[in-house]
């Protein structure tokens, strides 16, 4: 990876005490945020219908342990993209990370490189994608740098960004295609949201203005930057890098991606934030893994707050699991410490969760493993 200047230190603080899982770690976060920020990370669209069934949907899985199974040698290790990770653990793309602590996006490669874990950059990301890629490579055991993209109504900027990516060292490219346009998200509207003094997207502040709408109907100005498969394609044309899709629930969607042979799918539904009423993801991942047949590898994020959490992801087909919000509630609880801890929990909690089921490695991780197997 290609440093870009001094590599940026983030501050140390201490983890405040009784933090022992991830839902202690949002409830403290609570203390720490504003009512705007809290919205922000935390709210999801609508009646919030999807961002509730996110988190039931694992909790409705039941394990069935094997015991007596010989346990030596047991690890977490998984390939991905061409790489051995350490663990299926990489931090979700999440914008405007200097609004839960003045580190942001700097403690969040700290921490995310120092667990081995993957890290996905947002594209509204509040710290240049530079000076993260310096952060993260640092670390000689990190894991994973990916750049996730929404494609600009500019495309000669969004090549620019793109470009920016690459000599930066970033490993992929991670395409977010639910998101034509924001969800309706109440909660941000009733505490007024808006992004503080100092924040921004930095990475788009040369970006000119889309041409304003005088229509009064949003799909008037929809066909200037919504993404379609034929975007997916001049990207991939565009760039030396893997390209990974985000939000892709349907069936029909994945075969198509599969076609066009890109990286790997994200099984999202934006954490919620988008289209309320959609189905949750634990739901829809064993549908997109008929569907694809294992010609492409499948990721997942949504709700996922325990380490059996990710072993019934990696047995549901997911090859790895993205997690947003518990660490943006660690990086408000204790900056760079916070999220190191949030991540070494799932990690430790996703061991025990293995040896349990008697589980030597994720390999062995599949549909036995539930107690109403999954067809």
């Amino acid at each position: 990876m290609k440093a870009a200047g001094p590599v940026p230190v983030p501050a140390i603080q201490a983890l405040p005490p009784g933090l022992v899982n991830l839902a202690d770690h949002e409830a403290f976060a609570r203390t720490r945020l504003d009512d705007q920020a809290w919205a922000y990370f935390s709210g999801g669209a609508a009646d919030e219908l999807t961002l509730r069934a996110n988190r039931s949907a694992w909790d409705k899985l039941h394990l069935l342990p094997r015991v007596l199974r010989p346990l030596n040698g047991g690890h977490t290790r998984v390939e991905l993209l061409g790489r051995t990770l350490a663990h299926p653990l990489l931090v979700a793309p999440v914008a405007y990370q200097r609004m839960a602590h003045p580190d942001g996006e700097i403690a969040m490669a700290h921490a995310a490189a120092s667990q081995g874990a993957g890290l996905v950059l947002s594209t509204q990301a509040s710290v240049s994608l530079e000076t993260v890629a310096s952060a993260f490579g640092a670390y000689a055991e990190r894991g994973p740098l990916w750049f996730q993209l929404y494609l600009q109504h500019d495309r000669g900027f969004t090549r620019q960004l793109v470009q920016r990516a690459e000599a930066a060292g970033y490993e992929a490219l991670v395409l977010t295609v639910d998101a034509p346009v924001s969800g309706a998200r109440d909660r941000e509207r009733r505490a007024g949201f808006k992004l503080p003094a100092g924040v921004s997207a930095v990475n788009l502040a040369q970006l000119a203005a889309p041409p304003a709408n005088t229509s009064g109907s949003l799909f008037d100005s929809l066909p200037a930057h919504a993404p379609t498969w034929a975007d997916v394609q001049w990207l991939q044309e565009t760039t030396r890098l893997p390209v990974l899709l985000k939000g892709v629930l349907h069936p029909a969607d994945a075969r198509q991606a599969a076609a066009l042979q890109v990286a790997a799918l994200i099984v999202s539904n934006h954490g919620g934030r988008t289209l309320d009423t959609t189905p949750a993801t634990a739901a829809v991942l064993p549908r997109i893994a008929a569907a694809v047949k294992g010609d492409l590898p499948l990721l997942v994020d949504g709700g996922i707050r325990r380490g059996t959490d990710v072993l019934k992801a990696v047995a549901l087909g997911a090859r790895a699991v993205l997690v947003g919000r518990p660490c943006v509630y660690g990086l408000a609880n204790a900056g760079a410490i916070g999220v190191a801890h949030v991540l070494r929990l799932l990690r430790d909690e996703l061991e025990i969760a293995m040896a349990l089921c008697g589980c030597v490695n994720l390999d062995q991780a599949t549909s036995e493993l539930f107690f109403d197997q999954i067809p």
